[in-house]
């Protein structure tokens, strides 16, 4: 049997660093437990809906990114202010990628966390650049190979290690912290159904999904491949879990790392190369540092390549330079690499987190991206109105429900918002999904008024500004010519009509 690349390229994208020590984060983290570890359930979520519902259109009209179909539909302009949320969302991912290889080198090489970082950051960004398309996919499928037995083969001696309890036996006792399964409040409820929906649908909206997704090489592979990376998502989590769970479960006085504990020290976020390093021999740590170096190149240069890819394609060879030469265009991507891996290295002085950049870099995809890419995929009514009105609409709504990462104080106080330990104001409403509904709701509603306005000449067509009517024209040509090179009847025609409908 053929081995299925883009399948576990997928299943490298998303099983990085972020996710096996984002997952063993917060089921050490007393404050959390195996409960707030969501990480697993909902990518088997993403999978299916992606596989069953987005391939489909994706592929079918030939597009090479996820902005593509707003560049058709709503011109350059209005998919240029498109692009920025996406972007965004990549360099926080790159951010939370250099915490967790950062973090890593940190405690195991007892550098700086600065120091660590930059480090790490250099690296990330020379091996993207040195290596193709082509090399980096194949590479991630080594490295995806290495996570799976290297953190299998850390778990029996941690779970041995005589300074830890039976993980049985601190499920649900406290025992030296509270239990790590953990629980959900019904306070905290609205938190826990926001998060896990954010993490499910926010990945739809990322470009490295689409980028491996449109790599297959038909539909039915496509399938295959968000169907099978569904189940290895839960397989490849359950080594955190576990490693998560002993942590919680150590006396870690009876340790070489001694008190306070790796929480009261505010190292949760690197709970996973700690264990492996206090409990296991050091020749397994070694393996399981491998590990987790493994994990954060596989994703670090897929969120790199997404950005530059989306930069280069949608902005720079479609509006700035169409002359320009393939050369040209490998500088681009080149310079966008650089860039973006510099500004996720900057963002990394915020906060030590990986679970926090994780649950921001998403929100971004969740509460802008991903109503956005449902209407101009599923919803024919669509157009410019209805997407710049939910597009602000959703910016400025999730920008005033304020953000702690960054310091920004929520304008607007959702039911059960209060204080955390440390006086922050944290949101428990469930307030991104609500965002979401918001701005999709919006979108679809304003798209409709604009059109029976235009349509039924409510108003002079002078004063159109996004040119509905001649878009809706151009794009149904696109779709015409798109059937028409499937089919090899004229395949140069849907080139020629997606240049001209862009040029709008």
């Amino acid at each position: 049997m053929a081995l299925n690349v883009p399948g576990l390229v997928v299943m490298a994208t998303w099983v990085g660093g972020g996710f096996i020590l984002g997952i063993a984060e917060a089921v050490y983290n007393p404050t959390l437990g195996l409960v707030w570890a969501l990480m697993p359930v909902p990518y088997v979520l993403t999978f299916f809906l992606g596989g069953f519902f987005f391939a489909k259109p994706m592929r079918e009209n030939k597009y090479l990114t996820m902005m593509d179909p707003f560049q058709i539909k709503y011109g350059n302009v209005l998919s240029s202010a498109l692009i920025l949320p996406a972007l965004v969302a990549d360099v926080l991912w790159v951010a939370r990628t250099l915490v967790s290889l950062g973090g890593t080198m940190s405690v195991i090489l007892d550098l700086s966390y600065v120091y660590s970082i930059i480090i790490s950051s250099v690296v990330a960004i020379a091996y993207t650049l040195l290596g193709g398309l082509y090399s980096v996919a194949y590479t991630d499928v080594i490295q995806l190979i290495l996570i799976f037995f290297s953190l299998y083969a850390c778990v029996p001696f941690m779970m041995t290690n005589p300074n830890s309890l039976d993980i049985s036996l601190t499920a649900f006792n406290e025992t030296f912290q509270a239990p790590w399964v953990g629980k959900v409040d019904s306070q905290d409820a609205g938190k826990w159904i926001d998060d896990f929906m954010v993490l499910a649908l926010g990945g739809l909206a990322y470009q490295a999904f689409y980028q491996r997704i449109l790599s297959a090489s038909s539909y039915t592979q496509a399938q295959v491949t968000c169907f099978a990376s569904s189940g290895f998502c839960l397989v490849l989590g359950i080594p955190s879990i576990l490693i998560g769970a002993v942590a919680a479960s150590t006396d870690w006085n009876a340790t070489d790392y001694g008190s306070p504990t790796p929480f009261e020290r505010g190292q949760a976020g690197s709970i996973l190369p700690i264990a492996l390093q206090y409990l296991t021999p050091a020749y397994i740590s070694v393996i399981g540092i491998g590990a987790v170096a493994a994990a954060v190149m596989s994703s670090m240069d897929s969120a790199l390549l997404s950005s530059a890819s989306m930069f280069s394609s949608n902005i720079y060879k479609n509006i700035i330079r169409k002359q320009a030469s393939d050369r040209e265009m490998q500088w681009v991507i080149r310079i966008s690499v650089v860039v973006v891996g510099l500004a996720g290295t900057a963002l990394t002085f915020l906060d030590n987190s990986v679970l926090v950049f994780w649950l921001v870099g998403v929100d971004m995809s969740y509460t802008i991206m991903f109503p956005q890419l449902v209407c101009v995929l599923f919803f024919k009514v669509s157009n410019g109105y209805g997407a710049s009105t939910g597009y602000i609409l959703g910016m400025v709504l999730r920008v005033m429900s304020g953000e702690p990462l960054i310091g920004l104080p929520p304008v607007i106080q959702f039911p059960g918002c209060r204080p955390d330990s440390d006086g922050t104001l944290i949101q428990y409403f469930p307030f991104r999904t609500t965002i979401m509904i918001i701005s999709l709701v919006s979108i679809v509603l304003v798209s409709w008024l604009a059109s029976i306005i235009f349509n039924k000449g409510l108003l002079a067509e002078r004063w159109d500004v996004f040119k509905i009517n001649r878009r809706q024209a151009k794009a149904t040509e696109v779709a015409a010519a798109l059937e028409d090179k499937k089919n090899n009847e004229d395949p140069g025609a849907a080139k020629a009509l997606l240049d001209t409908t862009t040029s709008c």
